[in-house]
């Protein structure tokens, strides 16, 4: 196992991380399982996420009495300063733990991250944590390359997660930035939130770039981890074969795949597109239908609300059928 520093952080991790998101359809013990062999095979990052249900819960069942051989990396959607440090709190609980590695603000908008920066934001809350020793450094999860470009400004932030994978390089030249910047990058979706059926092409084409510092595939089997492991362990650039792969897998899903650019919006009916076809692909792809449909009932506006005026299609840089996207949205999510 290759391991590299995480940015301003100094931790020491492997280039293969854990991803905590599939284990909400296995169990407990089943989730004690998978780290007893991430602990055989030297993957020591473990990612989670307040969002992820049980995923906390589980992990800190499953880590207890060597919680000391794993970083633990989780995340908020909080944006106010109590709001996060009642998550905080939550996840220091469910971790079973009297510190956490790395958390992180999750995913904010535009104006999210203002009312997270803002006085009484939950920036103060991590802050002080952090001055506790709660949690050990701060970092923050995007989907936006404009989000992502400001990031990279902030002294606070010490690590950036974003999608990048062999469909989604909108992020390719920030992420050689943080390089620069000495700023962890955490690599989610690698398989595209699982459009990409070919795992080992997918993790060979991540681990190939050196500016990312680890990838976070999700897992939820022994399978899986021995063959992620062994796909992240080869780091070498990619041979003529397997850019061959990786140019297939683009030209197959380059026409009906989202990357969330967010190009499309703003949506005439007020429809998050990219979020939309983000939950339509853990229903679909994750098999986390309960998850992926409890957190689309939650949307103020459903596919079921388009106007189909098309004014996203024309801004849609990837030329995708939008209208008739969320159609089958409808279809699979129920409204």
């Amino acid at each position: 196992m290759e391991y590299r520093v995480l940015g301003k952080t100094g931790l020491k991790i492997s280039r293969l991380g854990f991803g905590g998101i599939p284990i909400q359809k296995i169990t407990a013990e089943g989730t004690k399982t998978l780290m007893q062999q991430l602990l055989k095979e030297g993957v020591n990052y473990i990612d989670t996420a307040r969002g992820y249900t049980v995923s906390e819960e589980y992990l800190g069942y499953a880590i207890e009495g060597i919680r000391e051989h794993f970083v633990l990396a989780t995340k908020s959607m909080a944006r106010t300063r109590e709001a996060m440090e009642q998550d905080i709190a939550i996840s220091l609980r469910n971790l079973r733990t009297d510190y956490i590695d790395l958390y992180q603000v999750h995913n904010p908008t535009p104006g999210d991250l203002e009312r997270v920066i803002a006085p009484g934001g939950a920036l103060e809350a991590l802050q002080e944590a952090k001055a506790q020793g709660k949690i050990g450094h701060i970092g923050i999860t995007l989907h936006s390359v404009d989000l992502f470009r400001q990031a990279l400004e902030f002294p606070w932030v010490e690590t950036i997660m974003f999608p990048y994978n062999i469909v989604e390089t909108q992020g390719e030249e920030l992420i050689a930035r943080c390089t620069e910047k000495n700023i962890g990058f955490i690599c989610m979706k690698p398989m595209a939130g699982g459009a990409i059926e070919d795992p080992v092409t997918a993790l060979r084409f991540v681990v190939s770039n050196p500016h990312v510092t680890v990838v976070i595939p999700g897992m939820a089997d022994a399978e899986e981890i021995a063959q992620n492991v062994s796909a992240a362990a080869d780091t070498a650039p990619l041979s003529d074969r397997e850019l061959e792969k990786a140019a297939e897998i683009r030209s197959f899903l380059g026409t009906n795949f989202c990357r969330r650019c967010n190009y499309c919006a703003p949506c005439t009916a007020g429809i998050n597109i990219p979020t939309v076809f983000l939950l339509e692909g853990y229903y679909s792809r994750y098999d986390l239908k309960d998850w992926a449909v409890n957190r689309y009932a939650q949307l103020a506006k459903t596919a079921s609300d388009c106007m189909e005026c098309g004014a996203c299609e024309s801004r849609c840089p990837y030329n995708l059928p939008i209208r008739q996207m969320l159609k089958n949205a409808v279809q699979v999510m129920g409204k």
